[in-house]
């Protein structure tokens, strides 16, 4: 396997290499040149590494690589977002979580997508676990508001959403273990510390929790509520990542079969349109 790797990392940077030209790259080029692309040298230079270095990098040698090194060349490289974090996994690092920056706008396509799954509640949110979008049924069936932010923090302290939620009390250990699993990808990332800061302020329930350390992987789950007007509501509850944004997260919300939950949505939903009729 690291054989395999290492051909594809040498096989890589070549090509990557290849594709761009001195003038590409600021570079006046001088007499003729029989390296299509940029020159081994020029990468390295560009790098700021040396040149016998990025020479054993490319031909795939097992050499000692570091995050701050294979980010200058990818710079050097003009290596998009998906090819730097494809050249972390090559060199054997943990690639870099690719995404925009935090508070990008969501695009209609997916808040489209979140409004047609009404009556049905459907959540978009970020790796901090952060609300971008919600639908009216999230509003309607789950009690969120325009206070609610962030889905761990309205677990904890949202009243409403609590009193409905049959199991929380068993639910809540495999959410905070679950969180836990999310922040572990990224240990300096000050977001995830700021949102523990908050709700272990808010929380004392949760600042018990976390302090288990426990550590739980992401699972299809099943969600049970019991809704002051429609009644008993079971959800499975399937997350899918966005495919061009990694960092970002949709929570699907279906109704369980042979539990009602589904007529009892449409009737919840058809009594919402009347009352604002």
């Amino acid at each position: 396997m690291r054989l395999r790797r290492r051909e594809q990392l040498r096989d890589f940077l070549r090509t990557c290499r290849a594709r761009l030209t001195p003038a590409d790259v600021g570079i006046v080029a001088v007499g003729r040149r029989r390296t299509p692309g940029l020159r081994r040298e020029e990468v390295a230079a560009l790098a700021g590494v040396g040149v016998s270095w990025y020479t054993w990098l490319e031909q795939g040698r097992d050499i000692t690589v570091s995050a701050e090194v294979l980010d200058a060349i990818s710079r050097a490289l003009r290596l998009t977002a998906l090819e730097r974090a494809h050249l972390y996994v090559l060199a054997g690092l943990n690639p870099p979580r690719v995404g925009g920056a935090r508070g990008d706008a969501v695009g209609p396509e997916l808040r489209r997508l979140v409004d047609a799954w009404t009556p049905r509640p459907a959540i978009l949110r970020d790796r901090y676990w952060n609300l971008l979008a919600i639908n009216a049924a999230t509003r309607t069936v789950f009690g969120y508001d325009d206070t609610d932010h962030n889905c761990l923090i309205t677990f904890f302290t949202n009243a409403r959403y609590r009193d409905m939620h049959v199991h929380w009390a068993s639910v809540a250990p495999v959410v905070v273990a679950a969180f836990r699993a999310d922040a572990a990808h990224a240990p300096a990332d000050p977001e995830f510390d700021r949102v523990v800061d908050a709700l272990s302020a808010a929380s004392t329930e949760f600042a018990e929790l976390w302090a288990r350390h426990e550590v739980g992987a992401p699972v299809q789950a099943v969600k049970a509520i019991h809704h002051p007007e429609a009644g008993d509501l079971v959800f499975d509850v399937t997350t899918l990542a966005v495919a061009d944004r990694s960092d970002r997260f949709l929570e699907l919300h279906n109704p369980r079969p042979g539990t009602g939950t589904e007529e009892r949505l449409e009737r919840l939903q058809h009594g919402v349109q009347a009352a604002s009729a």
